[in-house]
């Protein structure tokens, strides 16, 4: 077990005052990431660790409001995060990361054998899919018998396209049957919808996205048509409900994607609601990435004798290496982030925030240093939300500063770290954060910034 640490020993020789040697007071076997004087007559300082290396300013910041979670106060313990002693800290750490062969995965199924529309298999095809992932290959069989799915499996392991594709064929074998899809924010309801795009093309009907922070009408008007797949956020499907716009009475099946974020955003009631107003003989697909005792309650609710298929091996994915960067008192953590950001190796980065108000002013901050960020939060609208996406997906910035909205469901590529400048509020939201790296079989860092 390792863990990262900076040492303000420059500030110390700078204000006249000493500090023990890093390498003194850290532990056996723990990475070091040390402060030092430079020769510069700026007031430089540096730090080193066995990957990573840069230099950060003993200069007062000068690009103007610093960040509110970036003061040189460190943040107060006991306000609810995860992280906060010792034996939690442990957990953002795994440096053993496996490069080992692991026994390939043999699925039972081919895209090809299923019986689904012969069009709807050229459509997969011609995304360059042939074999299934696990959670696709256990899950698809028994949501094409129209059978309730609960389907637990890690972040990127193609839960969308496990209910997309069965669901897909339903429409075109039963006329008339309607499909509700439900997803915790508004990027992933997005996302589902691009991805539904890409299988259905050609097969003659019509999928839409209903989202707050986004124009109603033009969602109103799309209702009208009746598509086969609605997809959409419970608050705004709630709101098209009360104006009468979304009838719920022709919906037989209903997809609750990322079931544990939507509970633990409140979403509940706004649920329960909704799917009182589907028809009572329903097909249910579930699909989460974590399994507790209300998420247990929520199955036995919501779904009839579900199917329930896991394919998750551990918590956090092998591919991520995770690490502690713990700041000393004294040291200004927003210095660290903009130094560590500056290295060869942070090509992109999501960075996360516990504020809406604190990630805007972050990004805003590392902007004026000429690190290129955007941000991604719940006061955004959604135009601007997509923006800021695309231009980190195509790299127009290598920075994303988010809240937890970002931290599920999302299909980010190449994503080299994950920082998590501010504590996760649990252990679960810390796995979902770091699934942002690491994904398929690329190798990725998770860095998490503890003061103190």
């Amino acid at each position: 077990m390792q863990i990262g640490r900076w040492n303000h020993q420059a500030a110390g020789a700078a204000s006249g005052h000493s500090h023990s040697s890093p390498h003194e007071s850290a532990p056996r076997g723990e990475r070091s990431y040390s402060a030092r004087p430079s020769r510069s007559s700026e007031g430089r300082g540096s730090y080193q660790s066995s990957s990573h290396s840069g230099s950060y300013s003993r200069r007062p910041y000068s690009g103007g409001d610093r960040p509110s979670f970036g003061a040189r106060r460190p943040a107060k313990r006991g306000m609810g995060s995860f992280g906060e002693t010792e034996a939690e800290i442990a957990k953002f750490t795994n440096k053993t990361v496996v490069t080992t062969e692991e026994p390939v995965f043999v699925p039972e199924h081919k895209f090809a054998d299923f019986d689904i529309n012969a069009h709807l298999k050229e459509n997969i095809l011609a995304h360059g899919y042939e074999l299934p992932t696990p959670i696709q290959d256990k899950a698809i069989p028994h949501a094409l018998l129209g059978q309730d799915v609960v389907g637990l499996a890690e972040t990127g392991t193609g839960k969308t396209a496990a209910f997309l594709i069965p669901l897909i064929d339903k429409v075109m074998k039963q006329k008339g049957e309607r499909i509700l899809i439900m997803a915790p924010t508004r990027e992933l309801a997005v996302q589902i919808e691009k991805e539904l795009a890409g299988f259905a093309k050609g097969l003659g009907f019509r999928g839409m996205v209903a989202v707050g922070g986004a124009n109603i009408a033009p969602q109103i008007s799309s209702l009208r048509h009746e598509p086969a797949f609605v997809i959409g956020t419970p608050g705004r499907l709630k709101d098209l409900m009360e104006r009468r716009a979304l009838d719920l009475t022709g919906f037989g099946t209903v997809v609750l994607d990322e079931a544990d974020r939507m509970l633990d955003m409140g979403f509940i009631d706004d649920m329960r609601l909704i799917l009182a107003k589907m028809r009572k003989e329903r097909h249910t697909l579930f699909f989460s990435a974590t399994m507790g005792k209300e998420i247990e309650k929520l199955i036995g609710d919501f779904l009839s004798s579900p199917v329930i298929i896991s394919v998750k091996t551990r918590d956090t994915s092998k591919n991520v290496e995770q690490d502690v960067v713990r700041v000393p008192r004294g040291v200004d953590k927003f210095d660290v982030l903009a130094d560590l950001l500056k290295g060869r190796d942070f090509t992109r980065v999501l960075v996360f925030g516990r504020t809406k108000f604190g990630v805007e002013k972050l990004a805003k901050a590392l902007s004026r240093l000429h690190i290129h960020s955007e941000s991604i939060h719940g006061n955004k609208t959604h135009p601007a939300r997509m923006r800021a996406l695309d231009a980190f997906k195509t790299g127009k910035v290598s920075v994303l500063v988010a809240t937890d909205v970002a931290a599920r469901g999302l299909d980010i590529p190449a994503v080299s770290h994950v920082i998590n400048y501010d504590l996760p509020s649990t252990y679960e939201d810390y796995v979902h954060r770091i699934g942002r790296t690491g994904r398929a079989s690329n190798k990725g860092i998770a860095l998490t910034f503890v003061q103190g």
